[in-house]
């Protein structure tokens, strides 16, 4: 009765495994393989519609409604025959950093060419960088802007279609800003500094001159506006889409398919905080300025061309005749590295900034587990061997339960003869049966669920290890030995092309490399190590879970596989030792022995 209760709650385990496995990855990938023909199919129309003669109504971007921030403009009824063309089809101011390359649009002052120099997309040797930022007459139009809203009084006021001049330096470097002016016909004058650091972070500067003769009110806005959304984008690991930190309504998350659904979310006001777009591993995010109070919305449009936008209106700002006023917000633009968004946080004084970092509900757990890998990469110098020295570690810190359980196993087959005693004695009394079962387990210092804790303990780890493999940027396209280049995608080999040796790729299906093969063979050894169970049904999913295994974690992170094989490694090793100080028989052997064993035929 006891090796079947330990025997039912290892299956409800592994059927937890699996389920957590259909949700967590194989439904998301489903859906982002259908959204991803979804949105290639949006940008055919999109195109198609640019190339269609334009309908001046139709194209002209709406008077905005007073005091509010005005809409993003629309396509002008041409195509351009790439990223180059629609570059240069306005004036540019350009930008040069150590992590960045990229210009800022003079029409609009607008943030929307930007790569990062750090990151390809793909490990491959000639891949081009990660385009972050695009101009928005391309289908993946993506950008920052900074503007006002005025009035009557006001006139004209920077906005999405306004044309600024440079003044002086036309590169933004870290040791360079830019400044821009502007000047409109009520006697206004607008200049902007931008300026930017190493890393991510532009501070946007800008200072209103009032030479008229009486004073004025205007608002100042901003926006991050995108016109299409990840070809593959998590619904359940982790949060893709709108998001920001303000006020006393603190974090919101609108994903893609909701915020289509809600069409607009408004909080309440706030004076601190930053809201933006989030992808797996970039962002661009607003922090708005400290000194008025603003109001935050998420929205989502299907005026003109379909966008996505995050933005904010503060509260009007007054300026004397005479006098000025300045204004300064920050966008963040750039990947997602977990010590620059934390030095941000800190060193910006920006409220929960560490939130642009999804690390789930149990952050507790996944927060130590990445810090501790990250630890150990800057002593080793290589993620593989820092996950392998995190298990060493976590099998460390859970040692002396995972002894217990082990040596509770090694005393529960030690005292096998008398519970097959007990059995025959109290075989038509169930109650006496199990009350002598209980006094044995008592006198012997058995647990009887010991053998489910080494199981269960690697439960809540391999899902954090999951999760910090599948949300942080420090271990996308991180080497290990050999053919893994990126630990945090799949073993590219597979079995069924004899490991590139056949001239054809393996259905995703049948793609099991190397590494899940090497897990599959652990995890194979690790069962063997305990008796087969008599059971004929039993005895064939013992048998075959290692193969359901095998076949499960072929489509996982490389670096999670090689967790999970060398865990085992190590379990087999330390049950091994347990066993032997026990004084009880390791079965490995015998079960090995069994498997090449001429079976007798039913007639002997």
């Amino acid at each position: 009765m006891e090796n079947n209760r330990n025997f039912f709650i290892t299956i409800a385990l592994s059927v937890l495994i699996l389920t957590l496995w259909q949700v967590f990855y194989m439904n998301p990938r489903v859906e982002s393989q259908r959204e991803a023909a979804r949105i290639e199919q949006q940008r055919v129309e999109e195109q198609k519609k640019a190339a269609e003669p334009a309908n001046p109504a139709g194209n002209a971007t709406p008077a905005p409604q007073q005091g509010a921030i005005p809409n993003a403009p629309g396509s002008d009824g041409t195509t351009p025959a790439g990223r180059e063309q629609a570059l240069a089809a306005s004036t540019r101011v350009k930008i040069d950093t150590p992590s960045l390359s990229g210009s800022i649009n003079l029409t609009g002052a607008r943030l929307d060419d930007l790569r990062l120099k750090h990151y390809t997309l793909t490990v491959g040797k000639n891949s081009p960088e990660i385009e972050l930022l695009n101009p928005s007459a391309l289908p993946n139009g993506y950008y920052a802007e900074i503007g006002f809203v005025g009035n009557d009084k006001t006139g004209t006021v920077p906005g999405p279609e306004t044309v600024w001049s440079v003044d002086g330096n036309a590169t933004l470097t870290p040791a360079t800003p830019v400044t821009l002016t502007y000047a409109n016909d009520k006697g206004l004058a607008f200049k902007r500094t931008f300026s930017v650091d190493s890393q991510y972070m532009f501070t946007v500067s800008d200072t209103v001159q009032n030479s008229g003769t009486a004073a004025v009110s205007l608002s100042n806005y901003g926006r991050v506006t995108r016109f299409d959304k990840p070809a593959v984008a998590s619904t359940y690991v982790l949060h893709e889409g709108l998001i920001g930190f303000t006020g006393a309504d603190g974090l919101q998350e609108h994903k893609y398919s909701s915020i289509e659904k809600d069409k607009q979310y408004t909080p309440g006001k706030s004076t601190n905080g930053w809201l933006g777009i989030t992808d797996k591993y970039w962002a661009v995010t607003l922090v708005p300025t400290e000194k008025q109070p603003f109001q935050p919305r998420y929205a989502y449009f299907e005026d003109g061309r379909h966008r996505y936008q995050s933005d904010f209106l503060t509260d009007p700002i007054s300026v004397d005749a005479g006098q000025s006023a300045t204004v300064e917000s920050l966008v963040f633009a750039g990947a997602k590295e977990v010590g620059t968004i934390n030095a941000y946080a800190k060193d910006r004084d920006i409220e929960r900034f560490d939130l642009l970092i999804d690390w789930g509900w149990f952050h507790f757990i996944t927060k130590p587990m990445f810090w501790l890998i990250d630890t150990l990469y800057k002593f080793f110098g290589n993620f593989g061997l820092a996950i392998l020295a995190t298990t060493v570690i976590v099998k460390a810190i859970f040692f002396p339960l995972a002894n217990k359980s082990y040596a509770s196993m090694a005393n529960m087959k030690k005292v096998q003869p008398k519970m097959l005693e007990i059995r025959e004695k109290y075989a038509d009394d169930k109650m006496k049966q199990q009350q002598a079962m209980m006094e044995l387990y008592k006198t012997e210092k058995i647990n009887p669920l010991a053998g489910c804790w080494p199981v269960a303990l690697q439960i809540p780890v391999f899902f954090s290890l999951y999760k910090v493999l599948y949300i942080t940027i420090e271990m996308r396209h991180a080497p290990f030995f050999g053919w893994i280049q990126d630990l945090a995608a799949p073993d590219p080999t597979s079995l069924f092309n004899l490991f590139g040796l056949l001239p054809f790729a393996a259905p995703a299906l049948l793609h099991i490399g190397i590494w899940p093969l090497i897990m599959g063979v652990t995890m194979f050894l690790q069962m063997r190590m305990n008796p087969t169970p008599p059971d004929p049904t039993q005895a064939a999913i013992f048998t075959w879970m290692p193969v359901i295994f095998t076949f499960m974690m072929a489509g996982f992170p490389a670096g999670l596989v090689i967790y999970w094989a060398w865990n085992n490694t190590l379990s087999i090793l330390q049950q091994g030792v347990i066993m032997k100080r026990q004084g009880a028989k390791i079965e490995l052997w015998d079960n090995l022995a069994a498997l090449f064993r001429k079976k007798p035929s039913p007639a002997e």
